[in-house]
């Protein structure tokens, strides 16, 4: 999964060399507006939706991962 996220994160931003302990706004330097965006690709390549309340608890990669894998999404 780590994977699918550097690609949609690189898609989305023009950032890349994430790892698992990649903090979205400490070390990429993120907005909220790239974070959205960021949530909307994984919405659409899940077809699912993360609701608001969870995405600002997904603050590094690993967190994204465990959201993913804990609410069912297939490794890609």
């Amino acid at each position: 999964m780590l994977e699918l996220i550097q690609k949609i994160v690189s898609e989305v931003t023009g950032k890349t060399g994430l790892t698992y302990d990649t903090d979205f706004v400490q070390d990429l330097g993120l907005n909220s507006f790239d974070i959205m965006n960021i949530v909307c690709a994984f919405e659409d390549y899940y077809d699912t939706s993360i609701p608001t309340r969870d995405v600002w608890n997904l603050r590094q990669v690993k967190d994204v991962i465990a959201y993913m894998e804990k609410h069912g999404a297939p490794e890609p």
